[in-house]
């Protein structure tokens, strides 16, 4: 806070706060020098803004923030101080379990996350004391300490998310996100395996590999979301609905990702999928619970698994460049945009959380767009 010079402090009815100038003006109710004020907010803490033009501009400020502070009850006001004294480990620890749409998957993520980046960092800050500057620092942090550019967005989007939800809870009065500028992170370059390969793979492979291998790069699935195969989820000859997916850690059913429970996605099944799926129900026993990928000890696949079968195929196939199973997807999307199908309908049916994340991974899959746009707008004049 500045030194006060002031000899023009105000102060209202009590509670209201006070106002003021912070110059040197002799005559500082004819200069042109901004007006301040000080008052105390609902949770008790005290605040001072600057920037007022005039006495009136200065005044309705504090009216405001006085009626809001009586209009607040006195169980919302108690909340908010006790969110603003907690330690930032502590709120993130409760609003992780209060987080009940996220996946297992998602759960683990941030969980990660934050002990690894976030909480070495700001464990003990209390919620109260966050502004853009602590979160900017934050950001220098992970800089000095050489934390990759996709690590750096991870915990800086694990951070905005509980540092939103506490302001919206009006444990931090501010925002503490404002000016602040994100960490940006370029995905490298994705590695799309070809149709020799894609061929080579399944004449290696064991047919239920072959099915991964044609619901991935056929319909775009996540691994987990492959290894729910069911033949009844083909609710049409040409469509497949994606209701579930196997976490591939637990081998345990759960709820697709960025959907609420009961949430699913229909996605365009090609004829090669459709055959693929019905020649492993007809050559081997289905699961109990209808899922077509088993081992001799498990009712469903897990991550493990599809390595093994991964890294078999790959091998005898002669393969040695670097390709994974998400590999798979990255086909998909670059089969799609290929053929002009929008971005939208992509980004819908891979199961993205919004279109932001599709463009920056497959941008570079649309080639020629600007220039394709220019002659198609040519033609229209």
């Amino acid at each position: 806070m500045s030194q006060e010079i002031s000899t023009l402090a105000t102060q209202l009815v009590r509670g209201k706060g006070s106002l003021f100038k912070n110059c040197e003006c002799t005559r500082q109710h004819r200069c042109l020098h901004p007006y301040a004020i000080r008052y105390r907010d609902a949770t008790g803490r005290r605040r001072e803004e600057t920037g007022y033009a005039n006495q009136t501009a200065a005044i309705d400020r504090l009216n405001q923030v006085y009626d809001g502070k009586r209009n607040t009850p006195r169980q919302k006001a108690n909340l908010k101080r006790e969110i603003g004294k907690q330690r930032f480990g502590e709120y993130a620890s409760t609003w992780l379990t209060r987080q009940r749409h996220y996946a297992p998957g998602s759960v683990r993520s941030i969980s990660q996350v934050l002990n690894s980046q976030v909480l070495p960092f700001l464990e003990s800050r209390r919620m109260n004391t966050f502004a853009s500057t602590v979160t900017e620092d934050f950001i220098i942090a992970m800089e000095e300490h050489s934390v990759g550019l996709a690590a750096q967005q991870n915990a800086f989007n694990a951070l905005k998310m509980i540092l939103l939800d506490a302001h919206r809870r009006d444990g931090i009065i501010e925002n503490p996100l404002d000016g602040v500028i994100s960490p940006e992170y370029i995905p490298r370059k994705i590695s799309i395996p070809t149709l020799d390969e894609i061929h080579a793979l399944k004449d290696e492979g064991s047919d239920e590999l072959i099915l991964v291998i044609d619901q991935m790069s056929g319909c775009g699935l996540r691994n987990g979301e492959a290894y729910a195969t069911r033949p009844d989820r083909m609710v049409a000859d040409d469509v497949y609905r994606i209701t579930e997916h196997i976490d591939g850690r637990t081998r345990q059913p759960a709820r697709l990702k960025h959907r609420k429970p009961g949430g699913f996605r229909e996605l365009p099944m090609p004829w090669t999928v459709r055959e693929s799926i019905l020649r492993v129900e007809r050559d081997h026993r289905v699961g109990p619970n209808g899922y077509l990928l088993r081992t001799q000890r498990a009712d469903q696949w897990a991550h493990t698994t599809l390595n093994y079968h991964w890294d078999v195929a790959k091998k005898r196939a002669g393969i040695t460049r670097r390709l994974t199973p998400y590999s798979l997807r990255h086909l998909f999307a670059s089969n799609c945009l290929s053929k002009g199908i929008p971005i939208t309908d992509v980004a819908e049916w891979m199961g993205h959380k919004n279109i932001n994340m599709t463009f920056k991974i497959y941008r570079h899959l649309m080639p020629a767009s600007v220039g394709r746009a220019a002659r198609l707008l040519n033609e229209g004049l």
